[in-house]
Parts: structure tokens; C-alpha cells; sequence
């Protein structure tokens, strides 16, 4: 490294988006107790996850990212988490026949607490309050108290990512990945949907698959790879106190790990390059996001690569870009030239929520058209430059909440109060969620298609 890195050399940096702590001496307890907690996840996993992104980045595989915007102490649970898990298998199965490609699954879950604000207060009619930054600092109740950063609340999520963890690998490992469950529960899903016949297609051709695969002896009894699944954690490395306390030494290797979840990411909001979240995040060796918005030029990011990744490593660095419907055809272009010029090593994903966000009937809500409308357009110019669209992050709950409109069901303004359950931003219900996987695997297809009949004409 050009400078010298320790675990606590991003507090010599400025900082973004940080609360305002009134009782540091209690904070600095609060972070001594957790960095002699065990590690929530090992270096070991994050070596297997920054490996499958490499194939990603080479073009041999896909990454979904998703998951809740902002995890909640108060609806945290086992049936929350099964259900959230279910949908996201089902979206992987889904994917994977459509790119005929491994499916590199990334939850934004256990320590997807923290979130950036675009503003530092939250006003209620003649009332002004700290905004809520997610329940690791305070509290989402509008009240003097509940507002006031709380570090004993790190202690509550470590509790809970590690409880979330645990019952993440029994899902993973245990048997309830099984490919044949999640395959049913798919075509559960194909014949309730609204547009059944759109969906029967892809989901018959992945049945004769299965057929297949039994008649000539393959099965989740004899093939293990059937029934496990990996399956890896991701947050935002906002809170970098938390982060700190959790970064240790791989015994194995001599780097430092951050083991709070497999892979982090930089918000759009903390990108500045000599500030603190690129000084952190520069010195650990898991796999990496970067968040890339409208502001962020081509000479920019080529100078946050070489910060993030100056080996060039296959892996480490997945670009995440969010730039809305109506913005993505003027700006990916010249980032995706400019790091093709460079020969960087990168993983494309597309965030196509955080960019397509409006206010209806006094709901933040998405609306299910531009969220699709900034997929489509993400895979069209980068077949248009000849690179990889290697992955998409989305927020979505396995819940059948009514946050964002559209999709099959046609959900509108009017359904919004019914159940809009979000702690921040609007998340795509289970339903969405598996239909903009269908969607998707449909354009993959067309996309594989059109490269066979080049080649073959």
C-alpha cells in the first residue's frame, strides 16, 4: 500500500454521515467489548465469495445482492428470515437457468442496519429531530429519546447477525435449499400469478430439467450440491466503529478481515477518496462494493479502483451502479469504457432501486416499470460495449408488503397503506421480486440467443 494501514487509521481521515454520539466514553466501551467478541464470519468465506465474484468479473457467472434496506431489531425472526430466504432461492433458480450461468447468491442481511441520510434532521410539523440512521444508533420513533444515538444498540446487532447467521447456514446447509423445494415453490408461484402464461414457458422448460436430471440418476440424495447451497452476507460499512471492532487477522494468511459479513460496500454518499470509508475499506481483503451514482465521473472511479483494488485482483471490487431509469443510458456508458480502456477487473451490477424512488400519496414508493425500464437498459449497453452485466442489488423482503407499484398484481398508489412495513426505503414484496427474476431471465435468454446466431451466421 502506498500508506500505511491499521484497523483505526480511517480516524485520521474526515468522515461522512456519522452520528453524533453524546457519551463517547460509552461508546468507546461499547467498542472495546465487541472487538473481543468472536467473529461473525470467517476470512476463509470471504476468500470463497471474492473467488466466485472473480468468475463473475471474467464473465462466467451472475451475482444477486438483495435484501432488506434497513434490518429492524422489532421484525426480526425465524419465519421473517425463512421467508425472505425461500424467495431469494427461488429468484437464484430462476436466474440460473435464464444466464445458464452460476448464481452467486449475496444476502443484504445480518448487519444491514445502518443507513446514510441526505439530511441530518427529520422535521414533523413544527417538531425537529436527528433523522433515524437504522436501529444499530437509534430509534425510529419520532420522539427526543428514541432519536438520540444509542451505542449499546451495536451490541444488539451483533446479537442479531449472529442469530440470523446461524439460522442462514441451517437454511443453507441443512436441507431447506433443496432444489426441488425451491422448484416447487416456484411453479407455486407461476400458477398464482396474474401473468401465469408469461412465466409457464421458462418454468416447464426448468421442470424438464428436473425430469431430466432424475431419470438419469441425479438427485439431491446422492448429489449434495442439490440440497446445500452457498449463500453469503453484505452490508453497508457505514458505521465504522462497528467495522473497526470487528476487523481482525486471518491466522492463515496475516490480512485483515472485516468478519461483521462477507463482503461490504461504500455508499454513494461515502465514496470521497481521502476520506474514511475508502481509508477502511482499502486495508481489508474481503471483496468490495462500490455504489456509483449520476456524480461520479469516468476519471473518479478510475482513481477509486486504483485505491480499492491496485492489484487488479479478479473479485474485489463489484461496481454498483444507480443511476435511475431516465439517467442510466447517459452515464454507464463512459464509466464502462473507461474502466475497459484501463483493463480494470470489475463486477457490473445494477442497483436499480435507489435511483427510481417517488413520493406517492405521501409513500416513498418505486415503481416496478422503472425498475425494470434501468435493468433493461443496464444489459443493453453492456451488450452495446461488449462487457458483462455480471449482477443486480435490489432492496426486497420475502414479505407480501405493498411498497413499490406495479408488477403483475398492479399494485397502486391506493394499495400503498395497506402494508407499508418498511423501516426506510420501499422494497419489492416476494412476488416483485421472483417476477423481475422471470423478466430477467427472459432478456438473458434473448441476450444468449443473439450471440449464438452471431456466431453462427
Amino acid at each position: 500500500m502506498a500508506q500505511t494501514w491499521t484497523p483505526n487509521s480511517w480516524r485520521q481521515k474526515p468522515i461522512q454521515q456519522v452520528p453524533d454520539y453524546p457519551d463517547l466514553a460509552a461508546l468507546d466501551s461499547v467498542e472495546a467489548r465487541l472487538a473481543k467478541y468472536p467473529p461473525l464470519v470467517f476470512a476463509g468465506e470471504a476468500r470463497r465469495l471474492k473467488s466466485a465474484l472473480a468468475n463473475v468479473a471474467e464473465g462466467r457467472g451472475f451475482l444477486l445482492q438483495g435484501g432488506d434496506c434497513a434490518e429492524s431489531f422489532a421484525e426480526h425472526g425465524a419465519d421473517t428470515i425463512r421467508d425472505f430466504f425461500r424467495a431469494f432461492l427461488q429468484m437464484a433458480v430462476v436466474l440460473t437457468f435464464g444466464a445458464q450461468q452460476p448464481v452467486v447468491k449475496v444476502g443484504r442481511i445480518a448487519g444491514q442496519f445502518a443507513k446514510p441520510r441526505s439530511s441530518g434532521v427529520e422535521k414533523q410539523g413544527d417538531v425537529t429531530l436527528p433523522s433515524y440512521r437504522g436501529d444499530i444508533i437509534n430509534g425510529i420513533e419520532f420522539t427526543e429519546e428514541a432519536r438520540v444515538p444509542n451505542p449499546e444498540r451495536q451490541v444488539m446487532a451483533y446479537r442479531q447477525s449472529a442469530a440470523t447467521l446461524n439460522l442462514l447456514r441451517a437454511f443453507a446447509m441443512g436441507g431447506y435449499a433443496n432444489l426441488e423445494n425451491v422448484h416447487q415453490w416456484m411453479l407455486g408461484f407461476v400458477k398464482d400469478s396474474p401473468q401465469a402464461e408469461r412465466y409457464r414457458k421458462l418454468a416447464d422448460r426448468i421442470s424438464e430439467t428436473m425430469d431430466f436430471m432424475k431419470a438419469i440418476g441425479i438427485t439431491a440424495e446422492n448429489h449434495p450440491s442439490l440440497r446445500e447451497t452457498d449463500f453469503f452476507t453484505s452490508h453497508e460499512a457505514l458505521l465504522l466503529g462497528y467495522e473497526q471492532a470487528l476487523t481482525r487477522v486471518d491466522s492463515t494468511s496475516g490480512d485483515w478481515y472485516a468478519t461483521s459479513g462477507h463482503m461490504i460496500w461504500i455508499g454513494d454518499r461515502t465514496r470521497q477518496p481521502d476520506h474514511a470509508h475508502i481509508e477502511y475499506c482499502r486495508g481489508i481483503e474481503n471483496p468490495l462494493g462500490l455504489k456509483c451514482g449520476p456524480s461520479l465521473t469516468a476519471d473518479g472511479l478510475l482513481e477509486l479502483i486504483d485505491i480499492l483494488n491496485p492489484a487488479n485482483e479478479a473479485g474485489r471490487l463489484t461496481l454498483i451502479c444507480r443511476f435511475g431509469h431516465d439517467k442510466v443510458a447517459e452515464h454507464l456508458p463512459r464509466l464502462i469504457r473507461a474502466v475497459e480502456r484501463e483493463g480494470k477487473k470489475v463486477v457490473w451490477s445494477c442497483d436499480p432501486m435507489h435511483g427510481n424512488t417517488i413520493t406517492l400519496n405521501n409513500y416513498k414508493t418505486r415503481p416496478f416499470e422503472r425498475i425494470l425500464s434501468e435493468v433493461e437498459s443496464f444489459f443493453q449497453i453492456h451488450r452495446a460495449e461488449g462487457s458483462h452485466p455480471g449482477g443486480i442489488h435490489i432492496e426486497m423482503t420475502g414479505n407480501d408488503v405493498t411498497e413499490c407499484t406495479g408488477g403483475a398484481r398492479a399494485l397502486s398508489g391506493d394499495d400503498l397503506a395497506d402494508r407499508y412495513h418498511t423501516h426506510c426505503d420501499p422494497r419489492l414484496n416476494a412476488d416483485q421480486a421472483l417476477e423481475l427474476a422471470f423478466l430477467l431471465a427472459e432478456r438473458m435468454k434473448g441476450g444468449r440467443d443473439e450471440k449464438k446466431m452471431v456466431v453462427n451466421g
